[in-house]
């Protein structure tokens, strides 16, 4: 089985990409949008973690940047009535560390935005992470890095109120943070003047 890939990169479209190695072979790889978006330039040096799934009529690889995602994804095909495709919409857009903050908190409605996942099969899905997912314990441990120090409610409270102004997760998750780390007591109308604020400052 092949489990790791070094070669330049011959070609990338939002699927995957083509990675010829020293030996002559070019592979052709699939990958979340997320590996896509941080591969260099055509010609560029690349890394990859690789599974590979082996079927009746075909054999996929499915490359990764970091170790750590390659674990996720492979737990995440675990999962009964997940497969590699899903797998992969899911870790184009979350993050191993950030996916398992939401399994940790249980956020079935952010897991729902995934294309092709709705609302029961994210509560399946997420049951099934927080009890295979061993690592969850370094989430709570390792809480300044990937939670923040203010009240939990308080957080979720802000993110949904900055959602209904129209931004994503991802783009404000960090400032959130940023937010509660300073301020921990701050409360969710404070926190969100404080996001529109950097997001203000970081525009202009």
């Amino acid at each position: 089985m092949i489990g790791y890939l070094h070669g330049t990169l011959l070609s990338a479209n939002e699927k995957g990409l083509v990675l010829l190695t020293p030996g002559g072979v070019g592979y052709d790889v699939a990958a979340p949008t997320s590996v896509i978006a941080k591969l260099p330039g055509k010609g560029g040096e690349v890394e990859l973690f690789v599974h590979t799934q082996v079927a009746e009529k075909a054999i996929d690889l499915y490359g990764f940047l970091m170790s750590d995602d390659l674990d996720l994804f492979r737990t995440l095909i675990s999962i009964d009535k997940l497969g590699p495709k899903k797998a992969l919409a899911i870790l184009s857009m979350f993050d191993a560390a950030h996916l398992r903050e939401i399994a940790f908190r249980e956020d079935a409605t952010m897991l729902s935005t995934v294309p092709g996942i709705g609302p029961k099969s994210a509560k399946q899905i997420l049951w099934n992470l927080k009890d295979k997912v061993g690592k969850l314990q370094m989430v709570t441990n390792q809480s300044t890095a990937n939670m923040p120090q203010g009240p939990h409610g308080e957080y979720l409270d802000t993110l949904a109120g900055l959602k209904g102004l129209g931004y994503s997760e991802n783009e404000v998750r960090s400032m959130i943070m940023d937010v509660f780390d300073a301020e921990p007591d701050m409360d969710a109308a404070g926190a969100i003047r404080a996001v529109l604020k950097k997001i203000a400052m970081a525009r202009s």
